[in-house]
Protein backbone atom coordinates (compact mmCIF):
# COMPACT_ATOMS: atom_id res chain seq x y z
CA UNK A 1 0.00 0.00 0.00
CA UNK A 2 2.71 2.11 0.29
CA UNK A 3 3.78 2.03 -3.22
CA UNK A 4 -0.33 3.37 -3.63
CA UNK A 5 0.06 6.08 -1.18
CA UNK A 6 3.77 6.89 -3.24
CA UNK A 7 2.00 6.76 -6.54
CA UNK A 8 -0.23 9.47 -5.17
CA UNK A 9 1.89 11.79 -3.73
CA UNK A 10 4.29 11.41 -7.09
CA UNK A 11 0.75 12.83 -8.62
CA UNK A 12 0.71 15.64 -6.56
CA UNK A 13 4.06 16.58 -6.54
CA UNK A 14 3.83 18.29 -9.90
CA UNK A 15 0.90 20.31 -8.74
CA UNK A 16 2.78 21.87 -6.29
CA UNK A 17 5.74 22.61 -8.33
CA UNK A 18 2.99 24.39 -10.97
CA UNK A 19 2.11 26.97 -8.12
CA UNK A 20 5.58 27.70 -7.95
CA UNK A 21 6.53 31.87 -8.58
CA UNK A 22 9.25 32.03 -11.13
CA UNK A 23 10.10 33.45 -14.16
CA UNK A 24 9.17 30.35 -16.51
CA UNK A 25 5.76 29.85 -14.03
CA UNK A 26 4.57 33.49 -14.87
CA UNK A 27 4.46 32.86 -18.67
CA UNK A 28 1.34 32.65 -20.60
CA UNK A 29 0.31 29.52 -20.45
CA UNK A 30 -0.48 29.31 -24.44
CA UNK A 31 2.96 30.49 -25.05
CA UNK A 32 4.20 27.54 -23.22
CA UNK A 33 2.28 25.43 -24.46
CA UNK A 34 3.10 26.47 -28.54
CA UNK A 35 6.79 26.47 -27.76
CA UNK A 36 6.48 22.50 -25.79
CA UNK A 37 4.18 21.45 -29.11
CA UNK A 38 6.90 23.24 -31.58
CA UNK A 39 10.08 21.78 -29.55
CA UNK A 40 8.31 17.88 -29.61
CA UNK A 41 7.72 18.63 -33.30
CA UNK A 42 11.67 19.35 -34.17
CA UNK A 43 12.88 16.52 -31.94
CA UNK A 44 10.73 13.78 -33.68
CA UNK A 45 11.44 15.50 -37.36
CA UNK A 46 14.84 14.56 -36.56
CA UNK A 47 15.35 11.44 -39.06
CA UNK A 48 16.50 8.01 -37.31
CA UNK A 49 20.18 7.29 -36.08
CA UNK A 50 20.63 11.46 -35.31
CA UNK A 51 22.54 12.16 -31.81
CA UNK A 52 24.34 14.97 -32.02
CA UNK A 53 22.01 17.07 -33.70
CA UNK A 54 19.90 16.37 -30.93
CA UNK A 55 22.50 17.00 -28.10
CA UNK A 56 22.41 20.59 -27.74
CA UNK A 57 18.19 20.79 -27.19
CA UNK A 58 18.93 19.78 -23.89
CA UNK A 59 19.78 23.14 -23.43
CA UNK A 60 16.45 23.88 -23.24
CA UNK A 61 15.36 21.71 -20.55
CA UNK A 62 18.08 22.90 -18.50
CA UNK A 63 17.37 26.69 -18.48
CA UNK A 64 13.67 25.82 -17.84
CA UNK A 65 14.73 24.12 -14.66
CA UNK A 66 16.58 26.63 -13.30
CA UNK A 67 14.99 29.42 -14.12
CA UNK A 68 11.92 27.88 -12.55
CA UNK A 69 13.58 26.36 -9.56
CA UNK A 70 12.29 22.80 -11.10
CA UNK A 71 13.86 20.44 -8.42
CA UNK A 72 15.45 17.46 -11.16
CA UNK A 73 14.08 14.32 -8.48
CA UNK A 74 11.11 14.34 -9.54
CA UNK A 75 11.79 15.07 -13.12
CA UNK A 76 13.56 11.73 -13.52
CA UNK A 77 11.64 9.34 -11.74
CA UNK A 78 8.77 10.21 -13.48
CA UNK A 79 11.15 9.52 -16.88
CA UNK A 80 12.63 6.47 -15.79
CA UNK A 81 8.51 4.82 -16.19
CA UNK A 82 8.88 5.92 -20.39
CA UNK A 83 12.36 5.06 -20.53
CA UNK A 84 11.64 0.85 -20.72
CA UNK A 85 9.14 1.14 -23.26
CA UNK A 86 11.76 2.76 -26.30
CA UNK A 87 14.45 0.54 -24.18
CA UNK A 88 12.81 -2.69 -25.54
CA UNK A 89 12.15 -1.15 -29.13
CA UNK A 90 15.47 -0.59 -29.55
CA UNK A 91 17.18 -4.11 -28.69
CA UNK A 92 15.64 -5.09 -31.35
CA UNK A 93 17.54 -2.63 -33.66
CA UNK A 94 20.97 -3.47 -32.01
CA UNK A 95 20.00 -7.08 -32.61
CA UNK A 96 19.40 -6.77 -36.49
CA UNK A 97 21.36 -3.89 -37.43
CA UNK A 98 25.02 -5.10 -36.90
CA UNK A 99 27.51 -3.10 -39.44
CA UNK A 100 29.87 -0.99 -38.07
CA UNK A 101 29.50 2.42 -38.53
CA UNK A 102 32.71 3.69 -36.69
CA UNK A 103 35.03 2.49 -33.74
CA UNK A 104 36.35 3.90 -30.56
CA UNK A 105 39.43 2.15 -29.99
CA UNK A 106 39.09 -1.40 -30.65
CA UNK A 107 35.04 -0.94 -30.04
CA UNK A 108 33.13 -1.23 -33.12
CA UNK A 109 29.69 0.60 -32.98
CA UNK A 110 27.12 -0.60 -35.49
CA UNK A 111 24.38 1.27 -36.81
CA UNK A 112 21.72 -0.95 -34.12
CA UNK A 113 23.43 0.67 -30.99
CA UNK A 114 23.38 4.04 -32.85
CA UNK A 115 20.15 3.32 -33.51
CA UNK A 116 19.02 2.41 -29.68
CA UNK A 117 20.87 5.76 -28.39
CA UNK A 118 19.05 8.20 -30.54
CA UNK A 119 15.20 6.36 -30.00
CA UNK A 120 16.54 6.41 -26.38
CA UNK A 121 17.38 10.81 -26.93
CA UNK A 122 14.24 11.46 -28.64
CA UNK A 123 12.07 9.56 -25.74
CA UNK A 124 13.97 11.63 -22.96
CA UNK A 125 13.75 15.21 -24.58
CA UNK A 126 9.84 14.83 -25.44
CA UNK A 127 8.97 13.45 -22.30
CA UNK A 128 11.14 15.53 -20.21
CA UNK A 129 9.59 18.29 -22.23
CA UNK A 130 6.05 17.78 -21.53
CA UNK A 131 6.86 16.69 -17.58
CA UNK A 132 8.11 20.48 -17.31
CA UNK A 133 5.35 22.35 -19.42
CA UNK A 134 2.84 20.38 -16.45
CA UNK A 135 5.37 21.50 -13.72
CA UNK A 136 5.46 24.74 -14.47
CA UNK A 137 1.69 25.42 -15.32
CA UNK A 138 -1.36 24.79 -13.70
CA UNK A 139 -3.84 22.07 -14.99
CA UNK A 140 -6.88 24.36 -15.18
CA UNK A 141 -4.75 27.22 -17.28
CA UNK A 142 -3.49 23.81 -19.53
CA UNK A 143 -7.02 23.33 -19.97
CA UNK A 144 -8.29 26.23 -21.04
CA UNK A 145 -5.65 27.27 -23.32
CA UNK A 146 -6.61 24.34 -25.30
CA UNK A 147 -10.05 25.62 -25.55
CA UNK A 148 -8.24 28.80 -26.73
CA UNK A 149 -6.71 27.38 -29.19
CA UNK A 150 -9.90 25.49 -30.48
CA UNK A 151 -9.21 22.50 -28.88
CA UNK A 152 -12.93 20.90 -29.11
CA UNK A 153 -14.05 21.49 -25.36
CA UNK A 154 -14.48 17.31 -25.28
CA UNK A 155 -11.19 16.52 -25.77
CA UNK A 156 -9.89 19.46 -23.24
CA UNK A 157 -12.73 18.11 -20.16
CA UNK A 158 -11.85 14.45 -21.05
CA UNK A 159 -8.36 14.91 -20.45
CA UNK A 160 -9.07 17.45 -17.68
CA UNK A 161 -10.92 14.23 -15.62
CA UNK A 162 -8.61 11.60 -16.77
CA UNK A 163 -6.09 13.14 -14.98
CA UNK A 164 -8.17 13.90 -11.93
CA UNK A 165 -9.54 10.78 -11.86
CA UNK A 166 -6.19 8.81 -11.38
CA UNK A 167 -5.62 9.76 -7.58
CA UNK A 168 -9.82 8.79 -6.73
CA UNK A 169 -8.90 5.58 -8.43
CA UNK A 170 -4.98 5.01 -6.97
CA UNK A 171 -7.28 5.92 -3.63
CA UNK A 172 -9.82 2.95 -4.39
CA UNK A 173 -7.34 0.52 -4.89
CA UNK A 174 -5.40 1.82 -1.90
CA UNK A 175 -8.69 1.29 -0.06
CA UNK A 176 -9.30 -2.23 -1.48
CA UNK A 177 -6.02 -3.80 -0.94
CA UNK A 178 -5.89 -2.58 2.67
CA UNK A 179 -8.96 -4.35 3.00
CA UNK A 180 -7.04 -7.22 1.30
CA UNK A 181 -4.34 -7.01 4.13
CA UNK A 182 -6.61 -7.53 6.75
CA UNK A 183 -8.01 -10.37 5.63
CA UNK A 184 -5.03 -11.74 4.55
CA UNK A 185 -2.34 -10.65 7.20
CA UNK A 186 0.44 -13.06 6.30
CA UNK A 187 0.13 -12.71 2.45
CA UNK A 188 2.18 -10.44 0.90
CA UNK A 189 0.71 -9.83 -2.08
CA UNK A 190 -2.51 -10.29 -3.70
CA UNK A 191 -2.96 -14.02 -4.64
CA UNK A 192 -3.63 -14.74 -8.59
CA UNK A 193 -6.32 -16.51 -7.51
CA UNK A 194 -7.98 -13.36 -6.40
CA UNK A 195 -6.70 -10.78 -8.84
CA UNK A 196 -10.11 -11.32 -10.82
CA UNK A 197 -12.24 -10.54 -8.19
CA UNK A 198 -10.10 -7.72 -6.94
CA UNK A 199 -10.32 -5.87 -10.80
CA UNK A 200 -13.82 -6.84 -11.10
CA UNK A 201 -14.79 -5.31 -7.61
CA UNK A 202 -12.34 -2.72 -8.88
CA UNK A 203 -14.35 -1.75 -11.81
CA UNK A 204 -17.34 -1.84 -9.92
CA UNK A 205 -16.57 0.88 -7.85
CA UNK A 206 -15.22 3.00 -10.02
CA UNK A 207 -18.20 2.83 -11.70
CA UNK A 208 -20.25 3.75 -8.84
CA UNK A 209 -17.43 6.27 -7.67
CA UNK A 210 -17.57 8.26 -11.27
CA UNK A 211 -21.58 8.46 -10.98
CA UNK A 212 -21.49 10.14 -7.53
CA UNK A 213 -18.82 12.43 -8.81
CA UNK A 214 -20.59 13.45 -11.70
CA UNK A 215 -23.86 14.06 -9.70
CA UNK A 216 -21.97 15.93 -7.27
CA UNK A 217 -20.59 18.04 -10.42
CA UNK A 218 -24.29 18.63 -12.05
CA UNK A 219 -25.44 20.08 -8.35
CA UNK A 220 -22.90 22.55 -8.40
CA UNK A 221 -23.91 23.53 -11.99
CA UNK A 222 -21.70 21.75 -14.32
CA UNK A 223 -23.33 22.01 -17.49
CA UNK A 224 -20.33 20.31 -19.92
CA UNK A 225 -19.07 23.73 -20.27
CA UNK A 226 -15.14 24.48 -18.54
CA UNK A 227 -15.98 28.32 -15.94
CA UNK A 228 -12.83 29.88 -16.14
CA UNK A 229 -12.08 33.09 -14.09
CA UNK A 230 -8.74 33.36 -13.87
CA UNK A 231 -7.48 35.06 -17.65
CA UNK A 232 -4.54 36.11 -18.31
CA UNK A 233 -3.53 38.16 -21.91
CA UNK A 234 -0.41 37.48 -23.68
CA UNK A 235 1.97 40.43 -22.81
CA UNK A 236 4.95 41.74 -24.72
CA UNK A 237 7.41 39.56 -22.76
CA UNK A 238 5.32 36.38 -23.66
CA UNK A 239 5.84 37.43 -27.61
CA UNK A 240 9.38 37.99 -27.21
CA UNK A 241 10.31 34.78 -25.27
CA UNK A 242 8.47 32.78 -28.15
CA UNK A 243 10.09 34.46 -30.79
CA UNK A 244 13.67 34.26 -29.43
CA UNK A 245 13.17 30.63 -28.19
CA UNK A 246 11.44 29.33 -31.43
CA UNK A 247 14.33 31.41 -33.76
CA UNK A 248 16.98 29.33 -31.21
CA UNK A 249 14.94 25.88 -32.28
CA UNK A 250 14.86 26.50 -35.85
CA UNK A 251 18.82 27.29 -35.97
CA UNK A 252 19.35 24.17 -34.04
CA UNK A 253 17.47 22.08 -36.48
CA UNK A 254 19.43 22.96 -39.40
CA UNK A 255 22.67 24.26 -37.94
CA UNK A 256 24.01 20.74 -36.12
CA UNK A 257 26.16 22.86 -33.15
CA UNK A 258 27.62 19.52 -32.43
CA UNK A 259 29.37 19.49 -35.34
CA UNK A 260 30.32 22.91 -35.76
CA UNK A 261 31.68 22.98 -32.24
CA UNK A 262 33.57 19.60 -32.75
CA UNK A 263 35.32 20.48 -36.20
CA UNK A 264 36.32 23.56 -34.05
CA UNK A 265 38.25 21.64 -31.29
CA UNK A 266 39.39 19.43 -33.98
Amino acid sequence: MSDIKKSIAHIAALEELAQLNSPIHRLQPSVKLIFTVIYLVMIISYPPGSISGLLPFLFFQVVVMTLGDIPIKPILSRLLFALPFPLFTGISNVILSREIVFYIGDFGITDGVISLTSILLKTILTVTAVLLLIATTNLYDLIYTLIQLKIPSVIAIQLMMTYRYISVLLNEISVMYHAYRLRAPKEKGIKLKDMGPFLGQLIIRSFDRSERIYQAMKCRGFDGTVAYSRRSNVKKVDILFLIIMVSILVMLRFVNISEVIGNLFL
